[in-house]
């Protein structure tokens, strides 16, 4: 019994600095921040990897120079560190959102790195289907649009669901850098707190909690993926 009190106080003295409360509002905006970002990122990364799944040789539109162009802008956008994203977007973000702070002002650059990313994810998605699928429903007299609802997107959907996931779990460690720039969350928590002033506690609150946020984005993503691959 004294072992265990000793325990228990040795544990309260540990995490003496952290405040729960302030703990589980970081929390609720990094989760805001994921949400938000990923809907907005899927609504535009999905018809971004379409078109270049559809422009790239010897597809359905085929376009070198369109192809070509929407590479070098993906390829630009991804090879640039999200941290200088971050800071480059700042008056484009006011200019949005009206701040560069908090949640509002963390999703704009979120959505700008990971939507390139996510695209690129779906394309690569949009290659693994069969061609021979492709080239049935067009024997049928489908049209592009038909051939894109009704044969492309059935046939990639485990692989546009892992890369929904895979996205997702970039998007954290995203929102945990936007806290350098006062974006809030677990990150700006550890780094005010657990880095500035030396609090290894709450570093180690917000470091657990992104872990378990991780592990639990990836298991659902891998049943949905398992799902959709067995139909």
């Amino acid at each position: 019994m004294e072992t265990y009190e000793a325990y228990l106080e040795a544990a309260k003295e540990f995490f003496k600095n952290i405040d729960w409360a302030e703990i589980g509002l970081a929390t609720s905006d990094t989760l805001q921040m994921l949400g938000g970002s990923l809907l907005f990122t899927v609504l535009l990364g999905l018809p971004l990897g379409v078109l270049l799944f559809l422009s790239s040789p010897r597809q359905l539109l085929a376009n070198s120079a369109v192809y070509g162009l929407m590479s070098l802008v993906v390829n630009i956008l991804r090879s640039l560190p999200f941290i200088i994203l971050l800071i480059v977007m700042i008056p484009f973000t006011v200019l949005i959102t009206g701040t560069s702070l908090g949640v509002a002002g963390a999703i704009p650059p979120l959505v700008i790195g990971a939507t390139p990313f996510f695209g690129r994810l779906v394309e690569t998605a949009l290659r693994e289907v069969d061609r021979g699928i492709i080239e049935a429903t067009q024997a049928m007299g489908a049209t592009t649009r038909q051939i894109i609802i009704n044969a492309l997107l059935p046939e990639a959907r485990p692989g546009i669901f892992a890369a929904i996931t895979v996205t997702a779990i970039t998007l954290v460690s995203y929102t945990a850098m936007a806290g350098v720039v006062g974006a809030g969350g677990l990150g700006d928590l550890a780094i005010r707190f657990g880095y500035q002033r030396f609090q290894t506690d709450v570093m180690i609150v917000t470091v657990v909690l992104l872990l378990v946020l991780v592990q639990v984005l990836q298991t659902v993503g891998d049943r949905l993926v398992v799902h959709f691959s067995r139909k």
